[in-house]
């Protein structure tokens, strides 16, 4: 059997408006309640949506996107007024960056969770 991540629960306060964000940012179909989670199907990954009404300690979710998608789901994020950067630090406002010969950007969620696209995976570039 190979390994692969089937799921991961993320705290929100929010679940529905999260899982909401997230699907119609990124193009993807509706969540779908289950249990206490508003799911959204990431390829072969869910990211489960749980309230939480304690402190949220933000986390990292990068995806990996075409050309075509980074164009779309960037696009929506300019029309939104989102803030976004090239880094993970959120030093470089307003720009994407150019690693591995394609390009990135970072954002975040409502509930503070750093977000980021990318069109090239890590190391996959040029050096």
């Amino acid at each position: 059997m190979t390994v692969s991540l089937n799921h991961t629960i993320v705290s929100a306060r929010d679940r529905e408006k999260s899982a909401l964000f997230l699907a119609e940012l990124l193009g993807l179909p509706a969540p779908v309640m289950f249990g206490p989670f508003a799911v959204v199907q990431v390829g072969d990954t869910s990211i489960d949506f749980m309230d939480d009404d304690g402190k949220i300690a933000s986390r990292h979710f990068a995806f990996l996107v075409s050309e075509a998608e980074f164009d779309a789901i960037f696009g929506r994020i300019k029309a939104r007024g989102m803030k976004y950067w090239a880094d993970p630090y959120h030093r470089e406002p307003d720009r994407i960056n150019n690693r591995d010969e394609g390009r990135g950007v970072y954002f975040e969620d409502p509930d503070g969770h750093n977000l980021e696209i990318l069109t090239r995976p890590y190391g996959s570039g040029d050096a």
